[in-house]
């Protein structure tokens, strides 16, 4: 006899199977959503159950759950193994793909917002740090966007002679640029680092004619801009 409950086990108006096929996908609850990934509960609890607590625990908040490493949601919640956090994590992962999938070529870079919009799927549920860089055209068309670097929660080392080697095999397309890199703690002041980094990158722009257009840290809930800020 098993010791957990299955979706099947569950009154028909709670399967949230039943409840998509017949409603659509969007029509389910967080909760209801992460059933499906996970697919049964535990000894005494529905899969249900399981997963509200689970959001319940993180304050309510997806984004708080997408943060958490594989490891921290096993420990952190009774009955949710590996299997169950390796599933929700290639969900979450799989979603994040799907928001930061917009062809960079139409985008076009009309101020620090803009670029946030571009970047922000890629960084904000982070728990590490990484640095990115967008190349412009002349026109402040995207032309790509290119990860650097990836380090710990508290930072990351730049190359900066990788950093222009990624922007000169572009040939003579490449106009500008805008560094970009995220706080996981959420902390959106520049260190003494960020200013130093972004002095020695634009001087060696200007060196080579490629224009430093702005260096945006951006947290799980906002980003600070150097060039509003009046900084660059």
């Amino acid at each position: 006899m098993r010791d957990y409950i299955l979706i099947e086990d569950l009154a028909a108006d709670d399967r949230p199977r039943e409840k998509a096929l017949h409603n659509g996908i969007g029509s389910l609850s967080n909760a209801e959503l992460i059933a499906i990934i996970f697919g049964n509960g535990m000894k005494g609890k529905s899969v249900l159950t399981m997963s509200q607590e689970l959001i319940a625990r993180n304050n309510g908040r997806l984004s708080d759950i997408a943060r958490k490493s594989i490891r921290e949601i096993v420990k952190e919640n009774q009955g949710i193994g590996p299997a169950k956090a390796i599933s929700l994590a290639a969900a979450i992962e799989l979603g994040m793909r799907c928001q930061a999938e917009q062809p960079p070529e139409r985008t076009r870079i009309t101020g620090s917002s803009s670029v946030y919009d571009l970047m922000r799927a890629k960084l904000q549920l982070l728990n590490h740090e990484e640095f990115w860089i967008v190349l412009l055209s002349r026109s402040n068309l995207v032309i790509d966007t290119v990860r650097l670097s990836q380090g710990g929660s508290s930072g990351t080392v730049v190359d900066n002679k990788l950093l222009f080697k990624r922007v000169l095999e572009q040939g003579d397309v490449v106009s500008g640029i805008i560094l970009v890199h995220n706080h996981p703690s959420g902390n959106l002041r520049p260190s003494v680092e960020d200013d130093a980094l972004t002095r020695r990158i634009k001087s060696g722009g200007e060196l080579l004619d490629i224009r430093v257009l702005d260096h945006l840290i951006i947290s799980p809930t906002s980003y600070y801009s150097y060039n509003d800020e009046g900084r660059l």
